[in-house]
Formats: structure tokens, C-alpha cells, sequence
């Protein structure tokens, strides 16, 4: 088992959907990647959230694998993030989003996690990414995740930080622009020629693609059928946090052991669109993931 350095956005995330409304509940790319990994290793947290936050890092961190040594809490207050949901959870409007102390973060890692053997670089600005990957040491594996609006506004940068990581976690609509190709199984080849030897495309609803060998043989899982979705927000960044998570707790990095992390994010992030924000994350039990995990399997197979 090897630790994972994460580094993004905690955020305070105000939600509408037709089940309900959540005003200023826990949010952002670190914290559901935290909690999520922390299931199966130790997470080094490096974020910054204003003092608004208060002591919510305690009720959702406390007693977990996440050490909060790099959480900066600075004057001014936290990202905050406005989101409406349709019966059709897959599609969202944004109403606002509000950067505040995450508009001057600057990612400072701690000197104990500048060795980390695994690390996340979450849903931010490609520089500060890039600014990640310089101050760490000879990492075993790097992931990072992007977004729409930074494959269209520093394309540059972001093809940097793709010259330099060894996983992309992305999704099925940011797969497209970013190859710009419609088709998802050669836009996997052209992430992969981009630099990434592993990409990953998650196509929420239609499970997730992989492409991982030096052949570039592919990997396809279904997402877990669910009769109850009431929330996605973050679904993608549970999804990261379980697959490396796993990874990390395995301490392999082979076809096999990417092909069960998929399947290791996808259960985990199954639990967490069961309700708003990181709530049922936050109830979840190593029981509950085994059981669907197991049923994972049964799912897939066939003799």
C-alpha cells in the first residue's frame, strides 16, 4: 500500500435537481477524490479553502486516511459552485461559479509529500499542475483530469501536462474536443499519442473505455445499473479517486490491476450519486463496497 498525493479544488456546491435543493454542502475535485481513495490507502490533501469552510474538514476527513497537512485555510471565502440538474441527471447548467481563494491558490507541497508514489492532479489550471509535477519526486504514476474549459483556452499548457503524466481520467465529451474526433476508440489513440500511456474516458451512464497496453488494446466496463441516481456531482472525481486509490493500495501497475481499478472506481462511484454532495460517501462501509464490488463481477461475467 503506497500513498497518493491529490491535489484540486475543495469547493462549497449549491444543488438543484428534481429530488431537491442543497445550498453550500462540501464539494470540489479533492474532496471527492480524498474520500473516495482513502478506502483503500493514505491521501495527502493539498487544496485551500476560506474561512468560511469552518470546521466542515473535520466532519468530512476526520477519522479517514487523509492527512490535511497541505489544506490551506486562507482570508476570504471558499470556491463556490452553483449547479441545476433536469430529470436528465446526465446534463447540467451551471449558474455560477465563483473561483474566490481558489483564484490566488498556488499549490506549496509539503516536503514529506513531495515523494509521493502516486499522485493526482485534480480539475485545475494545466499551469498549476504543471507547477505540481515540479516540486515532486520521481512518482510511480501520475493522473490528471481536465475539462472543457481548459482544453479550449490553454490547449498549450494542458498538452504539456500531457507530455508528462502517464494517466488521463476524462470524459467521454472532453475526449472528443480534445482529439477532435467523434469516434471514442480513436480518440483514445490520439490522448495516447499525445503522451499518456494509459487514457481512461469515463461515459457516465455507458460506463467507462480504457486503453492501457503498449498495444493499445482496450477495456470496456458498463456502469453499475441503479434504480436510484439522485445526485452525479463528482461521480468523475470518486471515480479517480477509486481507481487510483486502488492502484495504490495493489502497488501494481499492469493491464490486470487497471482493468479491477475501473472497476473499483466505478463501484465507488455508484455509491456516491445515491445522494447529494459526498453524504453517502460519508456513510459508506468496506462491507457495502465489497458486496457491489462482488456483484460488479457477476455482472461482467460470462464463461
Amino acid at each position: 500500500m503506497e500513498p497518493v498525493l491529490a491535489v484540486g479544488s475543495v469547493a462549497l456546491d449549491t444543488i438543484r435537481n428534481p429530488f431537491g435543493e442543497v445550498t453550500r454542502v462540501a464539494g470540489g475535485s479533492a474532496a471527492y477524490f480524498s474520500v473516495a481513495a482513502s478506502f483503500f490507502t493514505d491521501v495527502r490533501l493539498v487544496a485551500v479553502v476560506g474561512e468560511d469552510f469552518g470546521d466542515r474538514g473535520t466532519s468530512l476527513f476526520e477519522g479517514r486516511r487523509i492527512d490535511l497537512s497541505g489544506l490551506q485555510t486562507v482570508p476570504g471565502e471558499t470556491f463556490r459552485w452553483k449547479g441545476e440538474y433536469g430529470f436528465d441527471l446526465n446534463t447540467r447548467e451551471t449558474i455560477y461559479t465563483k473561483l474566490n481563494v481558489f483564484e490566488q491558490f498556488r499549490p506549496v507541497i509539503p516536503e514529506a509529500y513531495r515523494s509521493s508514489p502516486f499522485v493526482f492532479l485534480g480539475n485545475i489550471h494545466p499551469r498549476l499542475q504543471l507547477e505540481v509535477l515540479d516540486q515532486v519526486t520521481s512518482p510511480r504514476l501520475v493522473a490528471a483530469d481536465t475539462m472543457d474549459f481548459w482544453i479550449e483556452g490553454t490547449p498549450d499548457e494542458l498538452r504539456e501536462v500531457l507530455r508528462r503524466v502517464d494517466v488521463l481520467i476524462i470524459n467521454d465529451a472532453e475526449a472528443r474536443q480534445l482529439s477532435n474526433e467523434a469516434n471514442l476508440a480513436k480518440a483514445a489513440r490520439i490522448l495516447r499519442a499525445m503522451g499518456p500511456g494509459t487514457v481512461v474516458i469515463k461515459r457516465g451512464e455507458n460506463g467507462v473505455l480504457m486503453t492501457c497496453s503498449g498495444d493499445g488494446e482496450f477495456f470496456a466496463a458498463p456502469a453499475m445499473p441503479l434504480e436510484e441516481v439522485f445526485d452525479p456531482t463528482g461521480a468523475g472525481d470518486t471515480f479517480a479517486g477509486g481507481f487510483v486509490g486502488s492502484l495504490a493500495a495493489c502497488g501494481e501497475i499492469n493491464d490486470a490491476a487497471l482493468a479491477r481499478a475501473i472497476i473499483y472506481g466505478s463501484t465507488i462511484a455508484s455509491f456516491a450519486v445515491e445522494d447529494f454532495s459526498l453524504d453517502r460517501l460519508l456513510r459508506l462501509t468496506q462491507d457495502e463496497i465489497g458486496k457491489r464490488f462482488d456483484y460488479f463481477k457477476r455482472l461482467t461475467y460470462f464463461d
